[in-house]
């Protein structure tokens, strides 16, 4: 039992485990060169193989310069705040971090660190004047952070971080820049408080302006409404007095003119009256002078129209006679004339059967023939648009004809493309069938 117990205390002590913020550095037999883990475990073989530690930790490093001259000479004290640790990620970093701190305490390699971080940070003050560093605290920073960083990665540390804690000096140079810049800042407040007050009273001389000239505008627009009220108001009275003094003056020639048709209606009764007492004794004179004409004219002239009468009557007997006769003679004529067209049309009917019949016997030939005879219609047509023009001016390239040729040789081109056309429209081509016919014709 005791055997068991020493051999599992044996097997446990060959293990070794370890968290992730260290290292374990396995040394000895078959180790060459030393194995590291960072976070993990490995077997060890005791008395043959060594195991070492050595921490993962971040380290805060408050690193301070007390009065560093500057580029100006002027001494300031800085202190910064810097976190740094060994990098367990990096094998190369891992392995000059434990030939450089293995079996060194966390509060030596920090030490270690601070001092090269103060020596640097001492550097990059002198190379800067306090405005620089007091103003753009995060350049004095980066540079810090960027010089520091290049020397610490050569020993295995890594700079996480570098920020600027605190700038003061005991010469009072930046309370003076402080007193600058406040008196500077309280000028332009001022400045600005009367620029403010200036631009307040501009704003409210304008909007007086404004105002001013907006009551003057209302007060011209009320001027000009009422002169406009005014002259409608005096046209109006003018049209108002107008059609007063017409209506009075109408009224006044209305009285005249009932006066005067008073008197015009007087003057006419008395004339009605004298004009019947007229009629009255031209009336007597007619009934005297018709006795007279009944006794002297009209008698024979009964007689005589009696005479005419039978005439008319004798000569409208005649006349109707001689348009009866008249009126037979055009029927017969014009049924002469029927017979006539009849026998024309029966003989038109016989001549289109026959054609029609040569058109199914020669059927493209007939067409044709047709378009043989069509063709001198077509050149009319073509060239009628020549007979329109008034000016043609014909410009040559010197290598064909200039002139009336040209134009008539243009037509008849045109003509003699017809063949295809037809051809292309009909199927039929006239050249074939032409000399088809013809040779049929010889036959």
């Amino acid at each position: 039992m005791a055997l068991v117990q020493h051999n599992t205390r044996l097997v446990f002590k060959m293990f070794y485990t370890c968290g992730p913020n260290e290292a374990m550095v396995v040394s000895g037999f078959c180790r060459s060169p030393p194995l590291m883990i960072a976070g993990g475990r490995v077997f060890v073989f005791p008395c043959v193989q060594q195991i070492q530690r050595i921490s993962l930790n971040t380290l805060t490093l408050n690193v301070k310069s007390d009065k560093v001259y500057t580029r100006h000479g002027v001494p300031i004290s800085v202190t910064g705040i810097a976190q740094v640790k060994i990098q367990g990620q990096n094998k190369e970093m891992l392995a000059a971090a434990c030939q450089m701190f293995m079996g060194k305490s966390d509060g030596e390699i920090a030490q270690i660190a601070l001092e090269t971080l103060e020596g640097h940070q001492r550097a990059i003050i002198a190379h800067l004047t306090v405005e620089e560093i007091y103003k753009d605290r995060k350049k004095f920073s980066e540079q810090v952070f960027k010089v520091a960083s290049s020397d610490l990665v050569n020993m295995g540390i890594s700079v996480v971080s570098y920020t600027l804690k605190d700038v003061h000096d005991d010469q009072d140079y930046l309370h003076s820049l402080g007193k600058a810049r406040t008196a500077q800042v309280q000028r332009d407040a001022r400045i600005g408080e009367a620029q403010n007050k200036r631009d307040a009273v501009i704003r409210e001389a304008h909007a007086m302006q404004e105002k001013v000239s907006a009551q003057y505008l209302n007060e011209i627009e009320m001027a000009k409404a009422q002169r406009d009220f005014e002259l409608k108001k005096a046209a109006y009275d003018v049209e108002v007095n107008t059609k007063k003094a017409e209506s009075e003056m109408a009224y006044q020639l209305q009285v005249v003119a009932k006066t005067k048709q008073c008197i015009e209606a007087e003057k006419m009764q008395v004339q009605v009256v004298e004009r019947a007492q007229q009629i009255m004794l031209q009336e007597q004179e007619i009934t005297r002078k018709e006795k007279e004409l009944e006794a002297k004219i009209r008698k024979p002239a009964e007689a005589e129209r009696y005479r005419l009468e039978k005439l008319a009557e004798a000569e409208r007997c005649q006349l109707i006679m001689e348009a009866e006769a008249e009126a037979e003679s055009i029927r017969v004529k014009g049924e002469a004339e029927a017979l006539v067209l009849e026998a024309k049309g029966r003989a038109e009917a016989e001549q289109m059967a026959k054609k029609a019949e040569a058109f199914q016997e020669y059927r493209e030939g007939a067409m044709v023939d047709m378009l043989l005879e069509k063709l001198p219609l077509m050149a009319e047509e073509i060239s009628k648009p020549l007979l329109g023009v008034q000016k043609v001016t014909m410009v040559s390239s010197g290598g064909s004809e200039v002139g009336p040729a040209k134009l008539t040789g243009e037509v008849l081109e045109i003509m003699s493309r017809l063949p295809e056309t037809v051809e292309k429209l009909t199927g039929v081509r006239i050249s074939q069938n032409q000399a088809s016919s013809v040779s049929t014709c010889a036959c």
